[in-house]
Order: C-alpha cells, then structure tokens, then sequence
C-alpha cells in the first residue's frame, strides 16, 4: 500500500502503482491490438523546467519533470494525435500534479488527459 491506498499491482512482468493504472495498461494493450493507438510508453518523462545555474556561485536548482503514465498515438479520423495520459483519483490530483499539468501545457504544449 501506498500513500493513497493503492496496491502495487504486477502485469506482463511490470509494477503498477495501482489496480487501476494495471486496468488501464490492459485496455491500452488491447485498444493497440486493434489498431486504435500505436507506439504505446509507460513512464515517460518530460522536463518542465531545466537545471538552473545559481548566479554568482549560488545554489544549483536541478531540472524538475514530468513522468507520464502512459503516452500513445491515437487515430482520429485519417490522422494520429499524441496523447499523454495520467491515470488519476482525486486524492492524486494535489497542487504539484496541477502546476506539473499547467507547465506540461505550456512547455511542450501537451494537454495531459486524465482518467
């Protein structure tokens, strides 16, 4: 158990946080089999703010990031759309994930879907 009373959870051989986040690869997995996404990620990470030099000698701040659940591409129509996906709860939504979200949005101008 974590924080947030989710249970580790093994699939294919991989760790999950959750139960839900393990559902959610499944579907993923079979939604790639029909051709509905392709190139499907786990974890991947994004920078939102590099490492930043102190002036004059000062304190080095590293770089801090994004680690999305899963990203994929997603048929619509005739075309694929880039999605990155966050599978959420309420109690997970805190004011880090929410500011993480807003500069995920502006820096790489990625809107992180939640579910």
């Amino acid at each position: 158990m974590n924080k947030y009373n989710a249970r580790k959870t093994e699939v294919d051989g991989m760790m999950f946080d959750s139960q839900k986040e393990a559902n959610r690869y499944k579907e993923l997995k079979l939604l790639q089999r029909a051709g509905e996404i392709r190139d499907l990620r786990l974890q991947q990470k994004f920078c939102l703010i590099p490492t930043i030099e102190g002036a004059r000698g000062g304190v080095r701040q590293r770089a801090t990031y994004y680690i999305a659940d899963f990203e994929y591409w997603e048929k619509t129509g005739d075309h694929w759309k880039r999605v990155v996906e966050d599978v959420k709860s309420p109690a997970t939504k805190t004011a880090v994930y929410k500011l993480k979200k807003k500069l995920m949005l502006w820096r790489h101008g990625v809107e992180i879907r939640e579910v």
